[in-house]
């Protein structure tokens, strides 16, 4: 019962710590982008990623977690695949409306339940898919504005969802196969991951904001909400392996929905953003909908567990029960009849 109320308190820690960072870092970037007048997402992005490895080397270095050894050509994959995903998601944006931006997004968790469900045999309940379903509804209501359709926005939007769902699926098969903690995994793979986005960051925020990173003029206010940003992010890059390693890639874009919820609510409250009754009523959809999903899990792991019991007690029973006691003893009969008629056989 400890540890598995240690591990139920890592996993609330867990969403908790993912929720707050990332709607903390969406009311800076806004602050940033939209008030300040820095649109470079991509490379900014790359920027989050830099920092979060240096965090990690620092720690390392200070023994405050072990590093573990993983196969160079698994870590260059994943690095490289989401680093990729987060540039398709910034294209998507850039290339397609605000509205089909988000139906991509609704589209992630579909698309991993399908591949999950054919590649690693995964079996979700009707009420689970159900619960989803309300949720994708919700969101869908508060958020999706308009959906102007165009042939490059569209094949961007199902490259990021295809990638994006890849990625996070990886993200937590490969803790789990190969035993390494989400510190340790986003350590080896955040500096491939850094890598692409500052390779690729500057033409693809140049293409979309017909800007160049490199030429524009940075004030000590905007380097300041930089910094902020990037320190931020470490924690959001953090909690984000933290999250799908513990629980699931579903799980997770389900946690992704409700810090969509709950930025459009900072932004009616912080800063000011138009807000309807259209909006208020996905919004209390989509947490009904989380809702439901958080308790279907919880009695589907329980019922789950329960099963496990008595399997586990019929195979710890197994040799003690009265079958195999008396098979037992019908083998130490016949071992002494056998003894007693070899030494009779030896001495005549």
């Amino acid at each position: 019962m400890g540890e598995k109320s240690i591990f139920q308190l890592g996993v609330i820690g867990a969403l908790f710590l993912s929720v707050a960072s990332s709607v903390s870092i969406v009311i800076c970037n806004k602050a940033l982008m939209s008030n300040l007048g820095f649109p470079f997402a991509t490379t900014l992005t790359s920027w989050h990623l830099m920092v979060t490895f240096c965090t990690l080397h620092v720690a390392q270095r200070l023994n405050l977690f072990v590093t573990k050894s993983i196969d160079m050509k698994t870590v260059m994959l994943f690095g490289f695949l989401n680093g990729i995903s987060i540039g398709f998601l910034n294209l998507s944006l850039g290339f397609n409306s605000i509205g089909f931006y988000q139906m991509t997004k609704l589209a992630i968790i579909p698309f991993t339940v399908l591949l999950e469900t054919i590649f690693l045999k995964k079996q979700f309940s009707q009420k689970i898919k159900f619960s989803l379903f309300l949720l994708l509804v919700g969101v869908g209501i508060a958020s999706i504005t308009d959906l102007q359709l165009n042939f490059v926005g569209t094949i961007l939007s199902l490259l990021a969802i295809i990638t994006t769902c890849v990625g996070q699926i990886l993200t937590n098969t490969i803790q789990k196969k190969l035993n390494v903690s989400s510190t340790q995994l986003l350590y080896h793979s955040a500096p491939f991951q850094a890598a692409i986005l500052f390779v690729s960051g500057p033409f693809v925020d140049q293409m979309l904001t017909k800007q160049n990173v490199f030429a524009y003029k940075y004030s000590s206010i905007v380097l300041a909400f930089i910094i902020l940003s990037c320190l931020i992010a470490v924690s959001v890059n953090f909690s984000t392996f933290l999250v799908i390693g513990k629980t699931s890639p579903v799980t997770y874009q389900v946690l992704g929905h409700l810090k969509t919820c709950l930025v459009l609510g900072f932004g009616y409250t912080l800063l000011h953003d138009p807000f309807t009754g259209r909006n208020i009523i996905g919004i209390l959809v989509a947490v009904f909908g989380m809702g439901l999903y958080s308790y279907f899990c919880t009695e589907e792991n329980k019922k789950k567990q329960l099963g496990d019991l008595p399997l586990a007690s019929q195979v710890k029973d197994k040799d003690s029960s009265p079958l195999s006691v008396g098979k037992n003893m019908g083998n130490q009969e016949e071992e002494n009849h056998e003894t007693k008629k070899s030494s009779k056989d030896s001495v005549n």
